[in-house]
């Protein structure tokens, strides 16, 4: 494999499968079976797990909440996600630790950077939920966040999308799919791959992306190999 270390980040949209809303356990089932395939190659494997499918604390603020206590509902339902995600690994036999940006001692453990490093040098997965345990930073920021304070080799950002395009390629048939891209020219063009806080990190800290479509088998093993898959967002 080319990478020995990397850092997943799945949306939470992405584990509704064919439904409206929650979870599709197909879906997670298949997620799980493609990480232990790569946990099990000697890859050490974190991911970060966005919480769309069950609650936005945007979309909350937009409702007229306060855009904090919105913030706060959006990280337990990444936690959620991550609690479901675990129990599909662990159901497959693959050794896994939650770690929480904010306290839950009896479901997961509090995130120390430290012992998120130990538990990927004994091959077990780790799992970050909670965001980065601040509001106003989106999961996106805090899949940079914990790539960067791990030393993840790269970001591979799995979506529904088979990588980065001219424009929105649901919307317009003429897009074209980028193979490879400077942080530089995401910026020029304005294209979308990250939030621009978590963008901005992997573009000071040297962190390459790669963006790619996870709901096709066989595609993460793929990216993980080195083979061109998606869209990698390099220097």
């Amino acid at each position: 494999m080319k990478y020995k270390r990397i850092l997943l980040k799945l949306s939470g949209e992405s584990l509704m499968g064919n439904k409206q809303f929650g979870i599709d356990h197909d879906r997670l089932s298949q997620y799980a079976m493609e990480i232990k395939e790569i946990a099990t190659s000697g890859v050490q494997v974190s991911i970060v797990i966005g919480g769309g499918n069950i609650f936005r604390g945007i979309q909350a603020a937009e409702g007229g909440m306060d855009r904090v206590q919105g913030d706060y509902m959006g990280m337990l339902a990444t936690v959620i996600n991550s609690m479901a995600l675990q129990a599909a690994l662990e159901r497959i036999h693959v050794n896994t630790r939650l770690l929480s940006a904010i306290k839950m001692e009896e479901i997961c453990e509090p995130f120390i950077r430290r012992r998120a490093v130990r538990h990927l040098e004994k091959g077990r997965v780790v799992i970050f939920g909670a965001g980065t345990g601040n509001p106003y930073f989106t999961t996106d920021t805090a899949a940079a966040l914990r790539a960067i304070e791990v030393e993840a080799n790269v970001i591979l950002k799995g979506t529904r999308v088979d990588g980065i395009y001219t424009a929105d390629p649901e919307k317009d048939k003429n897009a074209k799919k980028y193979d490879t891209i400077s942080f530089s020219e995401v910026y020029e063009k304005g294209l979308s791959v990250m939030d621009m806080t978590a963008f901005t990190l992997c573009n000071e800290n040297k962190l390459p992306i790669i963006v790619f479509d996870m709901n096709k088998p066989g595609n993460f093993k793929k990216v993980v190999a080195g083979e061109k898959v998606g869209t990698l967002v390099e220097f």
